[in-house]
């Protein structure tokens, strides 16, 4: 039976439809990368939420079912690091056990860092995690050091990788790239997955939050990285699995494997973002480059209020959407902004 208030069709100030949902489980991290989590501010200024004022999973099952009869039919888990969410693996299994108003399973995804991985992916394959995406920056342990700020071996997250793909998970990595920090990387990376079944992304640096000092000349192009890898293994480029995707898609020509590059940098996507996220503490945000503002669900959640007013505060926020921060960067540039924190809205 279809939900009375289901509306697969619902859409933002510019056409786009809502069509995937992020989920932030925790605002901690057990690495410092110096793009998402700097040491000098996290570890001496920050305040990280108190356990009271996270959703509980309870919470955040109920507030999916309601996007789910919105017409998502993607959830990603993210973080901080979401494996340190305890309980994870039962929220996975909440959250596969949804469908459609048609009847269709749910893909559900997890973005972390690997460093607990290995021991946990069987467990999560098991709840029915969909596939997973492992933060990867570099497989030199010095320059992985320097960019996760952190005495973690690259060796334990390429385990985390393995185990994933032993117990049977598609796995994707992401690599941010930063000019004069683990540029140098390039190459390796993609050597190193080349032949292993794992897609590789490439990530252009980005200015999301206010901690990271983001300077335009550290960021390396999507584009100077497909010629890099060009020039020794031929790249072809693929069109995009499912509307609204994000990274670029090529495949090596010798029938190698898949790369990906996402650009929102130098090669906008705002136009086909069906994105939402739901930050750690229940607010709702149309875009990675959010404000310190949010729409707030966890006050309708603990006010006890039905699941149609948290529908229409759903609908609300997404139909007076209007970001395209990437496209109107040039605009905003050298305007001090109190952007909302990656690890608090979730990647």
């Amino acid at each position: 039976m279809i939900h009375p208030y289901t509306n697969a069709a619902v859409r933002d100030g510019l056409r786009r439809p809502l069509l995937d949902l992020r989920i932030s489980v925790t605002d901690r991290c057990n690495l410092r990368c110096t793009y998402c989590m700097p040491r000098e501010i996290f570890d001496t200024n920050h305040v990280f939420l108190p356990r009271n004022e996270l959703l509980s999973l309870e919470e955040i099952v109920r507030v999916a079912q309601v996007f789910v009869r919105l017409g998502v039919r993607k959830i990603r888990l993210t973080g901080g690091e979401p494996l340190l969410r305890r309980g994870i693996e039962r929220l996975v299994e909440k959250l596969s056990a949804l469908t459609t108003p048609a009847g269709l399973p749910v893909e559900i995804a997890m973005t972390t860092n690997g460093v607990l991985l290995a021991a946990r992916a069987e467990a999560l394959k098991a709840a029915g995690l969909s596939r997973i995406t492992v933060s990867l920056d570099g497989l030199n342990q010095v320059i992985f050091a320097r960019m996760s700020d952190s005495n973690t071996k690259v060796d334990q997250i390429l385990e985390g990788i393995r185990a994933a793909q032993r117990a049977g998970l598609p796995v994707k990595v992401n690599m941010v790239v930063r000019r004069g920090v683990n540029d140098s990387e390039i190459m390796p990376m993609a050597e190193y997955f080349r032949h292993t079944g794992v897609i590789l992304r490439f990530i252009e640096y980005m200015d999301v939050g206010s901690s990271n000092g983001w300077r335009l000349n550290e960021v390396v192009s999507a584009e100077t990285v497909i010629d890099l890898i060009s020039r020794r293994y031929p790249l072809l480029p693929v069109g995009a699995n499912c509307a609204g995707e994000v990274a670029g898609r090529w495949v090596y020509a010798d029938g190698a494997g898949e790369i990906g590059q996402i650009a929102s940098v130098t090669q906008v996507f705002c136009h086909e973002c069906t994105r939402i996220r739901l930050s750690t503490d229940g607010k709702l945000y149309t875009c990675l480059f959010a404000e310190q503002s949010g729409t707030d669900l966890k006050g309708l959640l603990r006010q006890e209020c039905s699941d149609e007013a948290i529908h229409r505060a759903i609908v609300d926020c997404w139909q007076n959407r209007r970001d395209q921060y990437s496209k109107m960067r040039h605009e905003v540039s050298g305007v001090i902004r109190n952007k909302v924190e990656m690890s608090y809205i979730g990647g």
